[in-house]
């Protein structure tokens, strides 16, 4: 941005100082100004309101193929492509899932594949009524100079590459970066987060796709609730001011946060009302009302912690739609009910469907966990975890 140029002079000439003057009429002040409009914004808003509809939020399922493998590997399968199709292919094509889902957030290979019938898996998304999103970052690698934290590459080449999953169909992007409170976090940390996912914001709505913007605060650690809510503050200020300098159109945007919670390991565990009364203080000091949608990570809570924490900061209203964008609270259920036998695929198909109403409720501020299986109550924090 060019900038900007004053024609004005607010001070009296040396000579005049301490003189008695009388008030001048105020001078012209010109500002030149360079604004940056995507060509793509009016769909770009319009893709972010398809998503941020009522009582649905995103599926996450991006996970890399290594990390698939490992999903895999728990149900005893090997990590090949056809059994990864397989078990993405399960996930999507679940009867009645566009009631609950408004977007699906996939990994680049699954964007590209076809079911063994040869429908694309973009296509049964679409028919559906549900957008097809694409991760586009190229994951976390050592920060240098920090605390032994992390920063996330893949911002070069990444408008080609975006321009190839428009092309494909995706039309919204995530890139996740991640923060961690043991470490610090060190202002090098909060600096790098903020200006990678800005820069990467741009360049996706430049090419037609609605970014998630991911700051992730990882659970790990013995902080309580107050220091996570502090770090979220900072974070999230850096953030908004670098989308700010590199003109991310907040309309056509998504957040996705992590709730405000105490470290995985804190011995002070926190309710969801705690959860919810904090979590609404972050977005109400920190998130303009432009933004549409907010789709809270679950971060290796259980399927039923994620949950019941979405639904406590639904009972009140906010200016935006609060919904979820899990995986592992999404997933982990179905996963063990599939087992990776085809006889059981209408049946990790009411588990996947059963929480994803769950969520469809929790969003609504209409959830009640009676009747919740001892299952969903399941830890799922990994420390370190990485997608």
């Amino acid at each position: 941005m060019a900038p900007a140029t004053l024609k004005s002079s607010f001070l009296p000439k040396k000579a005049e100082w301490g003189a008695t003057r009388q008030a001048a009429p105020p001078k012209t002040v010109t500002v030149s100004m360079a604004v940056r409009a995507s060509p793509y914004a009016d769909e770009l808003v319009q893709t972010a309101k398809t998503i941020a509809s009522p009582g649905r939020g995103i599926l996450a399922m991006d996970e890399t193929n290594g990390t698939c493998g490992k999903k895999l590997a728990s149900i005893g399968l090997e990590n090949t492509e056809a059994n990864r199709l397989a078990y993405r292919t399960l996930l999507v094509s679940a009867p009645g899932l566009g009631h609950y889902i408004s977007g699906v957030i996939l990994f680049e290979e699954t964007l590209y594949q076809s079911t063994v019938d040869g429908k694309k898996i973009t296509d049964i998304l679409v028919e559906q009524g549900i957008v097809p999103g694409i991760k586009v970052d190229k994951g976390l690698a050592p920060l240098s100079g920090s605390k032994n934290e992390l920063w996330c590459r893949g911002l070069d080449g990444l408008a080609s590459r975006e321009a190839a999953y428009y092309q494909a169909g995706a039309r919204f992007a995530k890139w996740r970066t991640v923060l961690s409170i043991p470490n610090g976090p060190s202002e090098l940390a909060v600096k790098e987060a903020a200006c990678g996912l800005a820069r990467y914001a741009a360049i996706s709505q430049d090419n037609g796709l609605v970014p998630i913007v991911e700051p992730e605060i990882l659970l790990d650690g013995e902080h309580g609730i107050e220091r996570t809510f502090e770090v979220a503050l900072k974070v999230w200020a850096e953030t908004f001011y670098y989308m700010a300098e590199n003109n991310v159109m907040l309309e056509g945007i998504l957040l996705k946060p992590s709730m405000v919670t105490p470290g995985a390991e804190c011995e002070d565990k926190a309710t969801p009302e705690q959860v919810a009364s904090y979590s609404r203080k972050l977005l109400h000091r920190r998130v303009p009302p432009a933004v549409p949608g907010i789709t809270f990570l679950s971060g290796g809570q259980s399927e039923v912690e994620a949950t019941q924490n979405l639904n406590a900061i639904n009972q009140t209203p906010h200016p935006w739609h609060v919904s979820f964008s899990f995986a592992r609270a999404l997933q982990n259920t179905c996963l063990k009910t599939w087992a990776g036998r085809p006889e059981n695929m209408k049946a990790a198909h009411d588990a996947l469907l059963l929480r994803a109403k769950a969520n469809s409720l929790a969003q609504l501020g209409k959830y009640t966990s009676d009747g919740e299986a001892a299952e969903a109550s399941e830890d799922m924090f990994v420390k370190n975890y990485v997608y």
